[in-house]
């Protein structure tokens, strides 16, 4: 069973759909999973914790601090139990508070200390779901990788009819379920992602760059981090954001600043995806004063071989351990990408042309084709970096495809 054995952290607010929560705790545990409800006050008021502990085998969790002998309930150490949260039913007032951080309960502070990927189920009135303030919630949530599970149409509790009525449990659970099979269980797994460009400096004021934007190791930091992993994303010089809770950010500037970091981190990594555009060379001398033009006719600059990172660390590669690079190439693609892929030992390589496009350096887009070590190939069309983040993610980890790379990952 694809639920046996996951930790799910169920979070119950005040909604009358709150019954439904009684059916989803019973299939999840018939599923084998182990379930612990963490309900608002308001949602006490629509079932009662007997009856979900009952159920879930487990005390339900409901105040920060146990009455009468002082002892708390740790958050913090249920962000690190889970495999999944799921807020089911999720009211417009939870959806608000966990959109904005308000964490004046403790479910809300659980999802705050979540590093397990987290759901949520909707339930209320027509009205207030479509409110532009509810909207706005939601589609925050998104942002910061929250699941939605859209609301269903039907008879609501004011006995009017439209959007707005918790999904049913049966569904739920089918969902979750597709959801860890589709290989999105990254929780417990660690993955090291470089991204952006390196500077060499020639002087304080100059230096040997690319252009770089760093948008595809990010959205592909995003896409790790919401799928439950434990994500360190070392970057060079980029503006870009890293906003989810599951990312470690380390910046550097130069490509001897990025081995350092990725050699130290490395070895204790399930995964290694390499996006960063590292210069292959450095200045030999930096001045430590700014160069003046003035009284020469030519500038000359001699330069030496930075550190090859991912074909450093592809000769200390582990057994079980995995690493994708990515091949930017303007000729004979496909042959040098193969090449980089042996001389760098990947298990995977994604490669990208600049002859196509709305792909490449600076573009919100990204048109891939992923190359495995047993001749696989698997081209996608144009797409938003974010979603090409998701096929490179999907492609690597999902135990449903058949691509031997498979068997350098074990997913819980």
């Amino acid at each position: 069973m694809s639920l046996q054995g996951k930790h799910i952290v169920l979070g119950i607010t005040g909604s009358i759909a709150a019954y439904k929560s009684a059916v989803l705790i019973r299939l999840l545990v018939k599923k084998g999973a182990e379930v612990q409800v963490v309900i608002t006050p308001a949602g006490k008021e629509f079932i009662t914790p007997v009856t979900l502990s009952a159920l879930s085998g487990r005390p339900v969790i409901s105040e920060f601090f146990a009455a009468g002998n002082g002892s708390w309930h740790s958050h913090v150490e249920l962000g690190l139990w889970a495999n999944l949260m799921i807020v089911a039913p999720a009211t417009a007032a939870t959806i608000g508070k966990m959109a904005n951080g308000i964490a004046d309960n403790m479910l809300i502070t659980t999802y705050l200390s979540m590093k397990a990927p987290v759901f949520v189920a909707p339930a209320m009135d027509l009205d207030r779901y479509r409110h532009i303030s509810t909207q706005r919630n939601i589609e925050k949530l998104k942002s910061d990788g929250v699941q939605v599970i859209d609301a269903a149409e039907g008879e609501l509790a004011s006995h009017l009819e439209g959007k707005g009525r918790m999904e049913e449990p049966e569904n739920i659970v089918s969902l979750l379920e597709r959801f860890f099979a589709a290989g999105n269980d990254l929780c417990k797994k660690k993955i090291l992602i470089t991204a952006g460009p390196t500077y060499e400096r020639i002087d304080p004021v100059r230096f040997i760059g690319n252009f770089s934007s760093g948008k595809m190791g990010f959205a592909l930091a995003e896409e790790c981090a919401s799928r439950g992993a434990e994500t360190i994303l070392i970057t060079g010089p980029t503006a870009l954001p890293a906003t989810h809770p599951n990312i470690r950010r380390v910046d550097v500037e130069s490509a001897n600043e990025m081995y350092d970091a990725a050699l130290k981190i490395f070895p204790q990594t399930d995964a290694a995806i390499f996006s960063a555009a590292v210069a292959d060379y450095r200045p030999e001398q930096m001045s430590g004063e700014k160069i003046k033009r003035s009284g020469k006719e030519k500038f000359a600059l001699s330069l030496i071989p930075n550190p090859d990172i991912a074909a450093s660390l592809g000769k200390i590669k582990k057994p079980g351990q995995l690493t994708v690079g990515f091949a930017l190439e303007t000729n004979n693609e496909e042959s040098n990408a193969m090449k980089k892929m042996e001389e760098k030992n990947f298990d995977c390589i994604v490669l990208n042309s600049l002859n196509d496009k709305g792909a490449g350096f600076g573009h919100d887009t990204n048109k891939i084709t992923l190359l495995f070590r047993d001749g696989g190939k698997q081209p996608y069309t144009l797409k938003s970096k974010g979603e090409a983040a998701k096929d490179i993610i999907d492609a690597v980890f999902s135990p449903t495809l058949s691509y031997p790379i498979r068997s350098n990952i074990k997913i819980p």
